[in-house]
């Protein structure tokens, strides 16, 4: 069985809702990259996805908050306004009509929500600086 990684409490996405999440895959080098994935929930199913439109690469959730239809049936690019089915990742809308969202295999245990069969790298991809770590700002006039 592949390890799993968990990511988030399943109560952490909203039905109706997606949230993105920024992970460190190992690369074959054995060196790491960011690797942004989005995980987004309709009822009790949840559905996962490397968060690149197939267009352009660039992530979905450009704009936060607003990559879901109100009524949470697919997801929508904040770039250019593709839309995907979410059973799917298959674009229906869009200027990568016909191609699809990279999925991401995912397991619900115990109440979270699992990566399985990635091999993620030990760091957690947030390059943030600790609050003591933030540089001091002085603020000078002419």
């Amino acid at each position: 069985m592949d390890t799993l990684f968990a990511i988030c409490a399943t109560y952490q996405v909203d039905d109706g809702h997606a949230a993105g999440f920024m992970l460190m895959r190992k690369e074959p080098d054995g060196g790491a990259r960011p690797w942004p994935i989005l995980i987004a929930r309709k009822g009790n199913h949840f559905f996962g996805f490397e968060n690149a439109c197939p267009h352009q690469g660039s992530r979905l959730d450009t704009v936060p908050g607003e990559f879901m239809d109100e009524d949470g049936n697919f997801i929508t690019c904040g770039n250019h306004h593709a839309q995907f089915d979410l059973d799917t990742g298959h674009c229906f809308i869009g200027p990568c009509q016909g191609q699809a969202l990279t999925p991401i295999k995912l397991i619900i245990d115990d109440g979270d929500v699992c990566l399985s069969g990635i091999d993620l790298a030990e760091e957690d991809g947030l390059d943030i600086p600790e609050p003591d770590e933030v540089p001091e700002v002085q603020i000078t006039s002419d």
